[in-house]
């Protein structure tokens, strides 16, 4: 957790974290307190309802106390055109699942999820089918590692 005094409260509970993409929706799960995130599932749809269903499962299922969206940035932390849509994803999410929304920075996440794979040789068509439950692993892991970037309550 961050150590200035301007960093926001951190909840205690179940949390889920996704990493957002138009395409894939990686989702990771973990407890603030253990502070240790696990990759849970990879969300596909044709719609954005199909995969707003999918995440409504995974809700039920895990009962988390709030979300994390990771928001893509360039490196040195501008936002781009994914940021607006990592931001109108986390939005809808707060919108049907009344849950708040923090936002982590997702900066180097994929890069991060692709070496743990590597290193596990995990390789081709099984490698694409985690990366974005890792990287949303990731994206969580750095939230209880060092914080929010902002919080959205909807």
């Amino acid at each position: 957790m961050p150590d200035s005094e301007n960093s926001l409260y951190l909840p205690m509970g179940c949390a889920l974290a996704f990493d957002f993409g138009e395409t894939r929706i990686g989702v990771a799960q973990g407890n603030r307190e253990i502070a240790i995130a696990h990759p849970i599932a990879t969300i596909t749809g044709q719609s954005n309802e199909e995969k707003l269903i999918a995440i409504a499962r995974l809700i039920t299922q895990w009962q988390p106390e709030y979300l994390v969206v990771g928001l893509p940035v360039h490196a040195d932390g501008t936002e781009h055109e994914v940021t607006a849509l990592a931001r109108k994803f986390g939005h809808r999410l707060n919108a049907r699942f009344r849950l708040p929304i923090y936002w982590a920075d997702e900066r180097f996440s994929s890069l991060y999820a692709e070496e743990l794979l590597k290193q596990a040789q995990v390789f081709g068509k099984k490698n694409k089918a985690v990366l974005d439950q890792v990287a949303a692993q990731a994206i969580l892991q750095s939230f209880f590692d060092n914080g929010a970037i902002g919080v959205f309550m909807g």
